[in-house]
């Protein structure tokens, strides 16, 4: 009897050990799925980062990208041999506790070729200080994942050329940038997983608002109700219980400033749409806010037949003189087959001010643009609150739906959206809000977004059932 019992007692130690090692093989294949950390898998591009609340599966998607990248099986991405990446947590202790944790749980015994510990002992790695794990690549190889603190200084992240940098939470720039060094030779990655809990810092303005417009740059944003694997009665439990600013970067990865947002209905998700052939008969108005030292920001604006309205193309650029606008303005039009009177010019919004001439001009603007066969209208609104509500009245959802929409190929107007913050005087701050300005003349211009319970014609339903297949037929091939 006791023979038998021990025969059990070894098959369930073999059981929950072999449980314990597929840990990898299981992540994300279950009929659960955490659909934005797979999104985050697969982004090809070199500079990644999850914005996400606590407990949102942030940490757990940074840990699983570093032990693939090191073991060499990465399932979406092209794999190498022998990579040497970093973990870079805000201190030691961090590391220890969750980055470092998280690490050792998806690395299988068998896989660890060597641990170097900066404090503890290696055949107890979880309870101490690991500097370095040696890590068997499928190609036969050895990769090396190690552990950095920020606090230890930038000098300390000097000298190595690396495959990945992985930030667990959000570093101090000097070190970021430190580390944007140490990838450039091996064409490494960055991936970040943080929540956004210092305010508007430079993750804010280098990532999230991408100032520089950045191409290899992605991020997404995660939330509880993102994670399959959270009870939603306790999500909805806690959420009662913190304040608007705590909800929105513990919950959501939001970032927060203390004046607020002049347009928190944006929601990227939501109000970008991928570029798509616009009807014709759906062009309505170009609008310009006018710059030379200054951005001059300008966008093409088409309304379908139910009154939605799509920013469909960008003219953004600073320093240069009219002709070169007018240049790129009549470039882009053309591309688009943008509509024109009968002796071939084009028509435009534009801020009223750009009819003043100056002591540095015998012209305006407004007369510059109409020589080079622009008609530029001066009577755009200008009236700030006024314009902000229409702005707002287009984005809100009604019946979950908004009535306004921008192409991803506009990256300033959408980079102004996210920027666009109420100051102390209870106006928005007058820093990059070009396409702001020109996005409410264009809608001052319109009436209030159309009711969504009115019913369509149908005519107009039946162009909207044809225009729908051409889209889909379009987006499939």
């Amino acid at each position: 009897m006791n023979e038998l019992l021990l025969k059990i007692q070894a098959i369930e130690r073999e059981q929950k050990k072999r449980a314990d090692e597929d840990l990898l093989a299981r992540y994300n294949t279950g009929r659960k799925k955490h659909k934005k950390q797979i999104a985050f898998h697969k982004c090809k591009k070199r500079n990644r980062w999850v914005f996400g609340g606590n407990r949102s599966g942030k940490t757990e998607c940074g840990a699983v990208e570093a032990v693939w990248m090191a073991r060499g099986n990465h399932p979406y991405r092209k794999n190498r041999k022998n990579v040497f990446g970093w973990v870079v947590s805000p201190t030691a202790q961090v590391q220890r506790d969750v980055a470092q944790r998280k690490i050792l749980s998806y690395l299988r015994p068998d896989w660890i070729q060597d641990i170097v510990m900066s404090s503890g002992r290696k055949d107890s790695p979880e309870a101490g200080i690991i500097d370095q794990i040696y890590v068997k690549n499928v190609f036969g190889g050895v990769s090396v994942i190690g552990f950095k603190s920020c606090d230890q200084g930038r000098e300390r992240f000097q000298g190595s050329s690396l495959d990945f940098v992985w930030f667990d939470e959000e570093p101090p720039q000097d070190i970021y940038e430190e580390c944007r060094m140490r990838v450039i030779d091996r064409r490494g990655d960055i991936f970040g997983t943080m929540t956004p809990l210092k305010g508007l810092t430079f993750v804010y303005e280098d990532i999230y608002l991408n100032r520089r417009n950045d191409p290899e740059i992605w991020y997404e944003f995660m939330e509880w109700g993102d994670n399959p694997f959270l009870s939603k009665r306790e999500v909805q439990a806690l959420s009662e219980t913190l304040d608007e600013t705590t909800l929105l970067s513990r919950r959501y990865g939001k970032f927060c400033a203390r004046e607020g947002l002049v347009y928190p209905e944006f929601d990227e998700s939501v109000h970008v749409v991928e570029p798509f052939p616009v009807p014709p008969e759906w062009q309505d108005n170009i609008s310009i806010d006018p710059g030379l030292k200054n951005p001059l920001s300008a966008h093409w604006y088409a309304v379908d037949y139910d009154g939605n309205v799509y920013v469909v193309a960008e003219h953004y650029a600073a320093g240069r003189d009219v002709d070169f606008h007018t240049d790129a303005i009549e470039q882009i039009s053309a591309k688009l087959g943008w509509k024109r009177d009968n002796k071939g010019r084009l028509s435009a919004l534009i801020d009223p001010a750009a009819g003043q001439r100056t002591l540095a001009s015998a012209k305006s603007v407004s007369e510059l643009f109409y020589e080079r066969g622009i008609l530029v209208n001066l009577k755009a609104d200008k009236d700030l609150f006024s314009g902000i509500a229409r702005v707002k009245s287009y984005l809100s959802r009604t019946n979950g739906m908004p009535d306004l929409y921008i192409f991803s190929s506009c990256p300033n107007m959408i980079r102004e959206f996210k920027g666009y913050f109420w100051g102390s005087d209870e106006s928005p701050v007058k820093r990059d809000d070009h396409a702001m300005d020109e996005l409410r003349y264009y809608l001052m211009s319109r009436p209030q977004p159309p009711k969504r319970e009115e019913q369509l014609s149908e005519i107009a339903k039946d162009k909207m059932r044809r225009y729908r297949r051409l889209r889909r037929r379009h987006e499939e091939g």
